[in-house]
């Protein structure tokens, strides 16, 4: 059963994936961005990552896209909505694409023939026992590190806005 869902999964995500690069309305693509990212977020519910499954909802599907229809609801125009995205070397992009899918089939086939999949475990448990016990000071060192960027990012934004004000003095 595990399995099936897996491999219905994997097609959601690769039919989801090529709907973002060839419908024409930007909107569309937008949603079937979301729902490629949910797919490859049941991928890894499937595989048993599940720390890494609620991490990809929650930045992926629920920031990214939602971020991308705000953009394209609120900035795009009307006349760009509908542009079709093309290039002139389909060619070696068709190629490029044959060449890599077929590295992936290989590289699989022979991960299959010399390895045995241990049944999916939860990872939560153990990824919490780390970040508190083991890595809490590394974990809350880059969460302050990422609060100085956060705090200098604003100071530098503020700072330009009253950089004229200064000059008018």
């Amino acid at each position: 059963m595990q399995e099936i869902a897996f491999y219905l999964l994997a097609a959601v995500t690769l039919v989801s994936a090529l709907c973002v690069v060839t419908l024409r309305n930007v909107l569309h693509s937008s949603l079937s961005l979301g729902l490629c990212l949910a797919a490859v977020a049941g991928i890894f519910a499937t595989l048993g990552a599940d720390f890494v499954f609620v991490a990809q909802i929650l930045v992926y599907v629920g920031g990214i896209a939602v971020l991308v229809l705000f953009v394209v609801l609120l900035a795009a125009r009307q006349s760009e909505t509908f542009l079709r995205q093309t290039n002139q070397q389909w060619l070696a992009g068709v190629f490029l694409a044959g060449a890599s899918l077929w590295g992936m089939a290989r590289y699989i086939e022979l991960y299959r023939s010399h390895t045995q999949l241990a049944p999916a475990t939860p990872t939560t448990r153990a990824i919490a026992r780390l970040l508190l016990t083991d890595l809490a000071v590394p974990f809350e060192l880059v969460s302050l590190v990422l609060l100085a960027a956060l705090a200098g990012a604003i100071l530098y934004s503020h700072h330009d806005k009253e950089e004229p004000a200064r000059e008018a003095k």
